[in-house]
């Protein structure tokens, strides 16, 4: 055959060459390949559909493509058993159409009786605290009704036949037709519980150890302040001086522990929490005129801004709003303790950072979102840092912040505290030119402020820093 292909060609070529030149003959020889190759394929294709045919009689398992085919999912099928995380299909029902070993473990169930399940009676959600997922909480539900990638990394799957609780870090994608709608799921879960395990001694480590230290620290602290009162004691200028130097680095240690015992409580929710309804603009007035008094020590100018001429929304993908700004009230349903920390630790911040200039405050919102922002003309940052800003333990590294200390836990414990209802909290910035420190926040509707409006209220008059 190969023999036979070569004398054509070299005919082809001889024929296309006599007379019009070596190009031509290049020409027709390819020409001449192409046409054989096809033929050459045309009677492979015509043998093996003879082959397929005649073996049809016999049994489809006995063709040469069938074997193909077998092997290829028995491959499939070892490749998916083989994998340590589980990881399930769906299809637009919610009716379970393919899932591991891995999976099936994870749930409790033998993957042949999970079959054609809906996820509902396979799959059973909770929190930390053993709670039920909602409808609304549950990972395949939220695929189908956004019709975009869900991550859970705190989740709890309840087993079916143990009840035993085994703690899962999942991703949940959604699989989309021509039309980009969701013609089923693909979700894959990882056991995680003995990483959940060490990470809960981890914290409970830091908590307690955290907790016994402040004691210490705090004795220290109070002789230190009993050694600096002239009523109580004297001592020359020299001796002052150390003593001084001793009670700050005494007072970091301490907010050192809190922030660490901080960051353990909200990392495993052990937060304390009691929301209540709080009028955004009248707090936020109050705060201002207490936190001035910090930024005056480097005389820095300090202003609320309340958003009513000119200001508008970009909430963009944080929290869902219109660009529409009415005139406050802004109501929203939170622990006002909480919201002054996050707000105190935000402007303590801008202070540390901002050598001349002003701080500003301010209040803006639409129907849906309250949005607060603590703006600073400080040293600003470059914007590789900007995405781990609020990561736990993450600080700055230039010249301008070195000489400023800080456990990297500050911003952490805002963003756990800002999540914890629902809002947003992110920055814009650029070096050399300051911050801006956005915190989105639902606002309450009218029905919801009425309910709230009628229940007695915490007295929230107390605004004093902590």
């Amino acid at each position: 055959m190969f023999i036979s292909q070569f004398v054509v060609l070299l005919m082809l070529f001889m024929l296309g060459s006599n007379g019009s030149g070596t190009g031509i003959g290049i020409i027709f020889a390819l020409f001449g390949s192409i046409l054989l190759t096809a033929i050459s394929l045309g009677i492979s294709r015509a043998r093996l559909n003879t082959a397929t045919g005649s073996g049809h009689k016999k049994g489809a398992d006995k063709s040469p493509i069938h074997s193909i085919l077998n092997a290829q999912q028995s491959t499939s099928d070892n490749i998916l058993e083989s994998v340590s995380d589980g990881i399930v299909v769906t299809d637009h029902t919610g009716k379970i159409t393919m899932l591991n070993n891995s999976a099936a473990q994870i749930a409790g169930w033998n993957p042949q009786d999970a079959l054609n399940l809906d996820y509902h009676s396979v799959f059973a959600f909770t929190d930390a605290k053993g709670t039920p997922y909602t409808d609304d909480q549950n990972p395949f539900k939220k695929v189908f009704n956004t019709g975009k990638p869900v991550n859970d990394n705190a989740a709890f799957v309840l087993t079916h036949s143990s009840k035993k609780k085994i703690a899962v870090s999942l991703t949940a994608s959604p699989m989309l037709d021509d039309q980009e709608a969701v013609i089923g799921t693909v979700t894959i879960l990882s056991d995680v519980s003995e990483e959940r395990e060490a990470a809960r001694q981890r914290a409970e480590f830091i908590s307690t150890a955290s907790h016994e230290m402040r004691t210490p620290v705090a004795a220290i602290e109070g002789y230190l302040a009993l050694a600096l009162n002239p009523h109580v004691s004297k001592v020359d200028d020299k001796a002052k001086s150390y003593l001084l130097k001793a009670h700050d680095a005494t007072q970091h240690l301490g907010e050192l522990f809190q922030d660490l015992l901080t960051s353990s409580k909200a990392d495993d929710g052990r937060l304390t929490n009691d929301p209540e309804l709080v009028e955004v603009g009248e707090f936020l007035a109050k705060l201002t005129d207490g936190l001035r008094f910090v930024a005056q020590k480097k005389n820095l100018t300090v202003e609320y801004v309340l958003g009513t001429s000119g200001a508008t929304i970009d909430s963009g993908s944080k929290l869902e709003g219109s660009t529409k700004v009415i005139q406050p009230l802004y109501n929203i349903y939170v622990d006002p303790e909480r919201l002054r920390e996050v707000i105190t630790n935000l402007f303590d911040n801008a202070v540390k950072y901002t050598n001349s200039g002003k701080i500003s405050i301010g209040l803006t919102g639409d129907d849906n979102v309250v949005q607060i922002y603590v703006k600073d003309t400080g040293a600003g940052m470059a914007p590789e840092d900007v995405p781990h800003l609020f990561q736990k333990y993450y600080r700055l590294d230039n010249s301008a912040t070195r000489t400023v200390g800080g456990s990297g836990l500050g911003l952490y414990i805002c963003r756990k505290i800002v999540e914890l209802y629902n809002g947003q909290i992110w920055v814009e910035s650029e070096l050399g030119k300051g911050s801006t420190f956005f915190i989105n926040l639902p606002r309450l509707s009218n029905q919801r402020n009425a309910e709230l409006s009628s229940k007695p209220q915490p007295n929230t008059t107390n605004t004093a820093v902590k």
